[in-house]
């Protein structure tokens, strides 16, 4: 096996939940104010997945006050304390920014009330593709 390819295995989460484009979450994320550290929840809608392994980050989307707020999180960071997922959406694309044109209840996605059958995120498909 690769040297390269095992230290990024030993510096990946675990507990990264199983999330895809379309799906509603809320990132906790530390930031530092002062000498202080505190955790600041980002919730929003996934719009993008970036990577694989250890680089692999998550385009969020919120609307603030009318306005579109996105923000990049490097899913294995150590500043990304907790990812809940709030709800899943049905989607057929594989990057979701026509939803930076719309407004309002356009850009509502329809929510996902079943079962997933298969993992969306790549945590479930084998880590090393073996050669």
């Amino acid at each position: 096996m690769n040297i390269l390819h095992t230290l990024e295995i030993e510096q990946m989460k675990a507990s990264i939940p199983d999330f895809g484009i379309g799906d509603s979450v809320e990132v906790h994320y530390l930031i530092k104010e002062g000498d202080k550290e505190r955790v600041q929840l980002f919730s929003g809608t996934v719009i993008s997945l970036q990577g694989s392994g250890v680089r692999r980050s998550a385009t969020v989307r919120r609307l603030v006050a009318g306005e579109g707020v996105e923000r990049t999180f490097p899913l294995h960071s150590p500043r990304v304390a907790d990812i809940q997922v709030k709800e899943r959406g049905i989607i057929r694309r594989a990057k979701l920014y026509y939803l930076r044109d719309r407004e309002g209840k356009a850009t509502r996605l329809n929510p996902n009330l079943g079962k997933l059958q298969y993992p969306r995120s790549g945590k479930g498909r084998a880590q090393t593709t073996g050669k």
